[in-house]
């Protein structure tokens, strides 16, 4: 079962916290060039409360670059995230051992095993940790880079644990690698648009049946927080629909509402 690192014992750094050697060296290695090669408009950090404090972080998927502007903007708020992510990335020689040593957690998509992330990351925010959560599960396939239909996963978690729930909008990594393509075009300068919002409003879910309906109303509120601040940080405004990518592969499709 993958086990997140617990925060502590390890190298004190600013804001209080503890991490182990393999996030530390990530930080050692990445933040300096990620301060030298991108510019940031950071917004909404008082959102994410008090290091200590459980809560997940739900983040829109724009590119294969947008986790290091997420985990950059979290970690100089005080917070060490630990992200969920595909199993397919923690088998790479080298990255899948710094991801792991880092306490980021695999998820084991339509398996026995995929019960155990969200195992995972209900342990992590009941110790006081920042969960991070991608609910499109992957790089949006929408045309014009909106947020795309989600999964449950990250209401469930706030939901059972009763945390807060962050929407977090992301922006500009995609100037930088393009969705779906093997393209690296860190220069000149691009901007990383991180912003988090408020809390998304659960407290009249809290007391309901943990079902399908439930869950999908938390993500469909989750969802539309995060295209709020998205269209903010854009100027333009969403499509009244959303991207739903198993409509491509199967017109027939209908949504069973749980969708973790």
């Amino acid at each position: 079962m993958a086990q997140p690192i617990p925060v502590g014992p390890g190298r004190r750094v600013k804001h209080g916290l503890h991490i182990g050697p393999w996030y530390l060296l990530c930080i050692v290695l990445l933040r300096p060039l990620l301060m030298l090669l991108t510019k940031r408009d950071w917004r909404g950090r008082e959102n994410l409360g008090k290091s200590g404090t459980g809560l997940v972080v739900a983040v829109n998927h724009l590119s294969w670059f947008d986790p290091l502007a997420s985990a950059h903007f979290l970690y100089d708020a005080g917070r060490v995230p630990r992200f969920l992510g595909k199993v397919a990335v923690f088998e790479v020689p080298v990255i899948g051992r710094i991801l792991r040593g880092a306490g980021q957690i695999p998820v084991y998509r339509e398996t026995r095993e995929a019960v155990q992330a969200l195992q995972a990351a209900i342990a992590a925010v009941e110790a006081g940790e920042c969960v991070g959560v991608y609910p499109e599960a992957t790089i949006t396939r929408d045309p014009d880079l909106w947020p795309m239909t989600a999964k449950t996963g990250a209401a469930r978690i706030a939901l059972v644990t009763g945390c807060p729930l962050i929407p977090l909008a992301v922006w500009g990594p995609q100037e930088v690698m393009w969705p779906y393509r093997k393209q690296f075009k860190i220069l000149p300068r691009k901007t990383m648009h991180v912003w988090a919002g408020s809390p998304v409003q659960l407290d009249d879910l809290r007391d309901k049946p943990l079902d399908s309906a439930t869950l999908r109303l938390a993500t469909d509120r989750l969802m539309s927080a995060i295209t709020e601040l998205l269209e903010q940080i854009r100027g333009e405004t969403a499509p009244a629909v959303r991207f739903d990518r198993r409509r491509v592969y199967d017109p027939t499709f209908e949504p069973d509402g749980d969708n973790p």
